[in-house]
C-alpha cells in the first residue's frame, strides 16, 4: 500500500499566518497610503508606495522594480526609498536542486556609509520546510529554522548563532495543527519567554474568525493579552473586519474593490475606555489606503 505524499508545510514565518493576517491586515489606522503596481510585457513589475504617518505627518515613499523569469527561476528586485536606502534582492530557485532557493539581499545607506548583506537559502520538500540565512556584517550571525509537517500537525523551531561570540543569541519553538477550515498555532518566542496561542476558523464562505492570546513571562504577573476579530464578506467585491483587545481598543476596517485592479480600504481605531474622555480624541486613529494594480 502506497503512503500518501505529505504537502509542503508553511515556512517558520508563516506559522499562524491566517490568524495574523485576519488580526493585522486591512486596518489602515496609522495614516494614509497609496500603492501603485504596474507590469510590463517583459515581466518587469514596478511598485510605488507612499505613506503619510498621521502622528508625525511625515511622508515616506518607496520605489521598487522587480524582474522575474519563471522558466529559469530567477528574480531580481531593486528598491530605493525616500530615506535614501538602496535595496537589492537576487533569488535563484531550483537551479542547483529542486525545492532549493538561494538569495542574496543587500542594503546600502550612502549618507551613513552603512551597508549590510544577507545570504539565504530555502529548501522545501513534502513534509519539511527549512530556511537559513547568514548576516555577513552583523555578528556575523547564522539563523536557521525548520518546520516539519505530517497529516496537518506542524512542529517548528528557529535559532540564531553569533559566530563572533560563539553562542546562541536567539531560539524559538512552535507547534500547531492546520486544516483547510481552521488552524491552531502555539509559539514560544523570545528565548521561550513570550508565549502566544492563536486560532483561525473559516465558519462559512462568508465569515472568518480569529483570536490570539499572548503571555509575557517578563511582564506583569498574570497579565495575558487577548485579541479577537472577525471578517465578513459583504459580496465578491467588499468585506468588513472588526477586532477588539482586552485593553479596550476596537478596530474597524472596510475594503472595497472599486473595479478590477483598484482597491480602497478605510480603517478606524477607537479607545473604548476613553470614549467619554474630553481628551480621548488623541487616542483614536483613522486612516485610508488605495491600491492600483495594472
Amino acid at each position: 500500500m502506497s503512503i500518501p505524499s505529505q504537502p509542503v508545510p508553511p515556512s517558520w514565518k508563516d506559522l499562524g499566518k491566517a490568524a495574523s493576517d485576519l488580526l493585522g491586515k486591512d486596518y489602515p489606522i496609522h495614516g494614509s497610503t497609496l500603492e501603485v503596481k504596474t507590469k510590463t510585457p517583459n515581466n518587469v513589475t514596478f511598485r510605488v508606495l507612499g505613506m503619510r504617518d498621521s502622528k508625525t505627518d511625515k511622508i515616506n515613499g518607496d520605489l521598487e522594480a522587480k524582474w522575474a523569469d519563471k522558466k529559469s527561476g530567477t528574480t531580481l528586485t531593486q528598491a530605493w526609498s525616500t530615506s535614501n536606502v538602496l535595496r537589492n534582492h537576487v533569488e535563484l530557485e531550483n537551479h542547483i536542486a529542486k525545492g532549493l532557493k538561494l538569495e542574496l539581499i543587500t542594503t546600502l545607506i550612502p549618507d551613513k556609509q552603512s551597508k549590510n548583506a544577507v545570504v539565504a537559502s530555502t529548501y522545501k520538500q513534502p513534509g519539511v520546510h527549512t530556511r537559513q540565512h547568514l548576516d555577513l556584517f552583523k555578528g556575523p550571525t547564522v539563523t536557521a529554522d525548520a518546520v516539519l509537517g505530517r497529516d496537518g500537525f506542524l512542529l517548528g523551531g528557529e535559532a540564531s548563532y553569533d559566530v563572533k561570540d560563539g553562542k546562541l543569541s536567539k531560539y524559538n519553538l512552535a507547534a500547531g495543527f492546520h486544516a483547510p477550515e481552521y488552524a491552531v498555532t502555539l509559539h514560544a518566542l523570545g528565548n521561550l519567554s513570550l508565549y502566544t496561542a492563536s486560532y483561525y476558523h473559516r465558519v462559512n464562505p462568508d465569515i472568518e474568525t480569529s483570536a490570539r492570546a499572548t503571555y509575557d513571562t517578563k511582564g506583569p504577573a498574570s497579565a495575558v493579552n487577548l485579541e479577537v476579530g472577525t471578517k465578513t464578506y459583504l459580496d465578491n467585491a467588499a468585506f468588513v473586519k472588526a477586532k477588539i483587545n482586552n485593553a479596550g481598543i476596537l478596530c474597524l476596517g472596510y475594503t472595497q474593490a472599486l473595479r478590477p485592479g483598484v482597491k480602497a480600504s478605510l480603517g478606524l481605531a477607537l479607545d473604548t475606555v476613553k470614549l467619554s474622555d474630553s481628551n480621548g480624541a488623541n487616542a483614536h486613529k483613522v486612516g485610508a489606503s488605495m491600491v492600483f494594480e495594472a
